[in-house]
């Protein structure tokens, strides 16, 4: 596995894992050898939440903690893997704003999701995940990743000119392509440019989000077998009423609850989030339609995205129901109607195919949506200790929460530093960016 060397934030900062004390435990010894001493408890970590957040966290904080230190990693959730929000977003993955310009850190952020990727294909292909959950549609695909690129057709003249400066900037790692009419067509026949211009990601792609995280815990599995014991992380199939309950059971506990993390007591209403239920759709073209979306075409990203699963199938989305408090991911038929009716206007006007497709099912997630900084809306990550009123000075309920619609992107770095951050418990590690919505809240 290679090591990605994250810049500007660089990973040289952050203490060798050979220096970190088991700053919960009572002795202070920094050495790592004293850690793998065998009558000394493994150190214990509970994270709550089986979605992006929470399995990024725990295939971190096994798979960067020191090879000869004990380890036990619980994931709490009462749904199982990608059960949320998660397991149902569109799973378009790129690292450009609606504008095209690179989001926060998106170099790092991109790098590291495509580890996650390539870590969580490799554990399939030895043995492929089995539902976790117990509730996943075989109508929401098969595959982990389609590599098939994304296409942004041009619609606002207003905003034309900064996405074509803007991709100019692109990374190298993925590519922002200009094309025009004829060039679109090419990808996908019929399209509709009201600007004669498109922006083509190559590099982007499709990701099963259930499949995905399935894989990723399986690949979490198979490095704690590898440890011959030291390691071990279990899924626990509960909802916890409230996090103090864990205080003297675990050296520390990872609230990636999303939306969830506000009806916890202690944190209810105490984070800047806003609640978001969004309606995803699945469409199928009947074998006998003509036209059927070519097999190499990519997704396409609108006023409505379509996330292409195979010539006849494809996802469109998103609502926005803001405030909602509605969890479910299932979808009423009324729910669905109303979704329907306000997607695909959206989705006719760049690809005026879709009115052949037949609604085939829905379901829905709740985001966690963080407020508008100067960077964009960035996750909310930090230590809560003060905020939930529990005791002791150290770090050790951390919170890492607000993903909105780009969980996907922010994932795999973010859990990567909130793992670090967790075992050396300072929290100045994890950039201010992310930490500064405590100020106002403490």
């Amino acid at each position: 596995m290679t090591t990605a060397i994250l810049q500007p934030f660089s990973l040289s900062l952050l203490p060798r894992f050979s220096e970190f004390p088991r700053c919960f435990a009572s002795s202070s010894s920094s050495s790592s050898a004293s850690l793998s001493i065998p009558n000394r408890p493994p150190l214990r970590y509970a994270v709550l939440g089986a979605g992006f957040a929470g399995i990024s966290v725990a295939w971190h904080l096994l798979k960067d903690s020191p090879k000869e230190l004990r380890l036990s990693v619980d994931v709490y959730d009462e749904v199982g893997i990608g059960g949320g929000a998660s397991g149902v977003s569109g799973g378009l993955l790129h690292p450009y704003s609606p504008k095209g310009k690179l989001l926060w850190h998106g170099a790092e952020c991109w790098r590291e999701c495509l580890e996650l990727l390539n870590v969580a294909e490799t554990a399939a292909s030895s043995r492929y995940p089995a539902t976790e959950n117990g509730n996943s549609s075989e109508s929401f695909g098969n595959f982990m990743v389609r590599r098939r690129g994304i296409l942004r057709p041009a619609t606002n003249a207003k905003t034309l000119d900064l996405m074509s400066d803007n991709a100019r900037n692109c990374l190298a790692s993925c590519v922002v392509e200009t094309i025009d009419k004829d060039g679109a067509r090419n990808l996908v026949p019929n399209l509709y440019l009201p600007l004669n211009c498109a922006f083509y990601f190559p590099g982007a792609m499709n990701v099963n989000p259930q499949r995905y995280l399935q894989a990723l815990f399986l690949a979490c599995q198979n490095s704690a077998r590898a440890s011959l014991g030291k390691k071990n992380i279990t899924l626990v199939k509960k909802s916890i009423g409230d996090v103090l309950e864990l205080e003297g059971e675990y050296d520390a506990v990872v609230i990636c609850l999303g939306s969830k993390v506000d009806f916890l007591p202690g944190l209810t209403g105490k984070l800047p989030l806003r609640t978001c239920r969004g309606v995803i759709t699945h469409m199928q073209l009947h074998e006998s339609a003509r036209g059927s979306y070519p097999d190499g075409g990519p997704s396409i990203l609108s006023d409505a995205w379509l996330a292409v699963q195979g010539p006849l199938n494809l996802h469109m989305g998103s609502t926005w129901e803001w405030q909602s408090r509605n969890y479910s991911s299932d979808v009423p038929a009324e729910e669905a109607s109303r979704a329907l009716d306000e997607l695909l206007p959206k989705a006719s006007a760049v690809y005026p195919d879709i009115a052949k497709w037949e609604f085939a099912g829905a379901r829905a997630g709740l985001r966690a949506m963080p407020p508008l900084t100067s960077h964009g809306s960035l996750p909310l990550l930090g230590c809560v200790n003060q905020l939930i009123g529990a005791a002791g000075e150290s770090c050790k309920f951390w919170v890492f929460s607000g993903l909105g619609s780009r969980g996907l992107l922010y994932h795999a770095w973010l859990g990567k530093l909130m793992a670090k951050a967790v075992f050396s418990c300072k929290e100045e590690l994890i950039p201010s960016e992310l930490t500064s919505w405590k100020k106002n809240r403490l």
